[in-house]
């Protein structure tokens, strides 16, 4: 069976984390089908990414050529539609990011394969391809199964699988491209880079979130004294940012940042799908709720069933006391 592709996406000389996502499930898929995972590479100079890249997957196919130095959506179609040509792969996975929102749609529609966007889990059903996609802004998520086609093409939500490294020693192929030159219309200027808020929590080992629980926006300086405590950001659900409490940079969930902290405390929440979503692959998750039978119990890795206003100042003034036992400012 054609093989399941995964495209490589590098920035500024750093492979970005969504690629040994996309491997990660890329290899599991390709075990399913009896066959092989291949990393997508383009670049101006791959020797730099190879030895990162050839542990993760069976195989690389390179194009090198200063053409690849940035992306650019253009150049990119003309050299996977001529990979594709000789390849036929099974499936083409690359990262819901702005490259893969820029490349895919134009992408598919060149190669008249199915297409589908914003994936958070993709299977495979006797031999045809469901994918899970959050929808209407993430109040929705929807299984789909895709009519059968030789070859799919999806982009794939980042954390929405936690990473798994191997130590593969995947065959180098290296095909010439197919342009030496990025179109007129539309050439790589440079990169600016978004503006981010006071914080950015999907960069926090830490993250304190807080749901529907905290009762009132007026409680939020304790659960930020908390936070402080134990070196942590402020993260949230989408009703505290409904309701005006926080703003939406501080939202995790399908609709709003994906985090993966070392430690993920959540209070007060629920455990709503689309915030699962977006911690899922938090390394420890905590749980905080008075309801015993709330879904976040079966994501936590420890819970306490009780007020949270209870539990919080204990957990602080003794983080604190553990703090200055140690000499820990």
């Amino acid at each position: 069976m054609a093989e399941v592709f995964a495209i490589v996406e590098h920035r500024q000389g750093q492979i970005r984390d969504i690629t040994f996502e996309l491997l990660t499930l890329g290899r599991k898929l390709a075990k399913n089908l009896n066959t092989k995972c291949t990393a997508i590479l383009f670049a101006d100079d791959a020797e730099k990414f190879i030895n990162k890249l050839r542990t993760q997957a069976d195989r690389i196919i390179v194009m090198e050529n200063s053409v690849f130095s940035d992306f650019n959506a253009e150049v990119y179609q003309i050299a996977l539609a001529e990979i594709f040509k000789k390849e036929s792969p099974f499936l083409i996975l690359m990262g819901h990011t702005a490259m893969g929102i820029d490349l895919g749609p134009s992408l598919a529609t060149q190669l008249n394969i199915p297409f589908s966007t914003d994936c958070l889990d993709v299977q495979i059903i006797n031999g045809k391809l469901r994918v899970m996609r959050s929808m209407y802004d993430g109040k929705l998520n929807a299984k789909i199964l895709l009519k059968a086609n030789p070859s799919y093409l999806i982009t794939y939500r980042s954390g929405s699988i936690p990473v798994e490294m191997t130590n593969l020693n995947g065959d180098i192929v290296k095909f010439e491209t197919p342009i030496n030159a990025q179109p007129e219309y539309r050439k790589f200027i440079g990169y600016i880079e978004a503006a981010v808020g006071a914080i950015d929590i999907t960069k926090a080992d830490v993250v304190v979130a807080v749901g529907r629980g905290i009762k009132d926006r007026t409680n939020l300086p304790m659960i930020e004294d908390f936070a402080k405590a134990i070196g942590g950001v402020l993260g949230c659900t989408r009703p505290v940012v409904d309701a005006g409490w926080l703003p939406k940079e501080h939202q995790v969930g399908s609709s709003g940042k994906t985090v993966k902290p070392k430690l993920y405390i959540a209070l007060g929440i629920s455990g709503a799908f689309q915030h699962i979503m977006g911690m899922k692959n938090s390394e420890t998750i905590i749980a905080i709720n008075k309801d015993p039978n709330a879904p976040i119990f079966n994501e936590a890795d420890y819970g306490i069933v009780d007020d949270l206003f209870k539990v919080v100042p204990v957990l602080k003034n003794k983080i604190l006391e553990i703090k200055q036992a140690k000499g820990i400012v």
